[in-house]
């Protein structure tokens, strides 16, 4: 799946699901390269989608970032602020990111953020996988363009970023993340387009990573994973047919290059279910996705 298609679905999704008015979901497909008829065309058929059924509210619990009914499970405060903002050398000069430090790190981890950017759940991410023993850092993306606090719409912006350069930015983090966690085992993990730069990161060639963990990430075009070493957890929603058309090619090109793998559907889930900011948060499938995360990173980081 092309990744400004992907983008452009995305921005659909939203829409569909009530975040997005469909003025503001017209212009940002514009922005992506969409003409008026494609635009309204993708809103129709998006939008007959089954939505997703509303986060239940837990008895007791912190609330997300965004104040989100459904808890999900940790203190994000806490979590957020165990991060720091940081700058680092790039492909395309200086980029920007949220770092955490673990205490007796048992490895370290990349952390790539959804279409919107680096928000403040993915600073919790970061926050939480330092917190559980990985030193991580979450590169933002639109670093090349002003960074997401600067991007006045950070889907249109990324599409308007090669995947090449995207990749490169990825390695950037990378090297930054060895040289701050010196002697650790590295991996990634990703969210939604983040997903998507994970496996565009395993297609890339060599690098250093020993893991990797894709949320619900569109396939590459032509995966074949050539090079890389890494042991991979892709991880899907059940409902989520437009990114699990794509899993069987994925499978089949982790099997022809020899890499560990393992693949994990979520029952009854969507598409963004880890996201607890967001309408599609599924707090049964984002605690089990997060513990087999964790499990990953033990066994082939560790």
């Amino acid at each position: 799946m092309a990744l400004r298609n992907y983008l452009a679905t995305e921005v659909a999704l939203d829409h569909a699901d009530g975040l997005l008015t469909r003025r503001e979901a017209l212009r940002r497909l514009g922005l992506l390269g969409l003409s008026a008829v494609a635009a309204s065309g993708l809103l129709a058929a998006c939008g007959s989608e089954t939505p997703p059924p509303p986060p239940s509210a837990p008895a007791t619990g912190p609330t997300s970032a965004a104040g989100s009914a459904a808890a999900p499970g940790y203190d994000v405060a806490a979590a957020i602020a165990r991060t720091e903002a940081i700058t680092f050398p790039g492909g395309g000069g200086t980029m920007s990111g949220a770092f955490a430090t673990a205490q007796g790190p048992r490895g370290a981890v990349l952390v790539v953020h959804e279409n919107r950017g680096l928000t403040d759940h993915i600073r919790a991410v970061t926050g939480r996988l330092a917190g559980d023993g990985y030193t991580a850092l979450a590169p933002d993306l639109l670093s090349r363009v002003g960074g997401t606090a600067g991007a006045p719409d950070a889907t249109a912006a990324l599409g308007g970023i090669s995947s090449a350069d995207l990749v490169a930015d990825l390695r950037s983090g990378l090297t930054e993340l060895g040289r701050r966690a010196s002697g650790a085992a590295v991996g990634a993990v990703g969210f939604c387009f983040g997903g998507g730069m994970v496996w565009q990161l395993l297609n890339s060639g060599p690098s250093d990573l020993a893991a990797a963990v894709p949320f619900y990430g569109p396939a590459p075009d032509n995966p074949t994973f050539t090079g890389s070493r890494a042991a991979v957890l892709g991880i899907f929603a059940e409902r989520d047919a437009r990114v699990n058309a794509g899993r069987e090619k994925l499978e089949t090109a982790l099997t022809a290059a020899g890499l560990t793998h393992e693949i994990v559907t979520e029952p009854g889930a969507d598409h963004a279910f880890f996201n607890d900011t967001g309408a599609r948060y599924n707090a049964a499938a984002a605690t089990d996705a997060y513990g087999r995360t964790l499990g990953w990173f033990s066994a082939h980081l560790s």
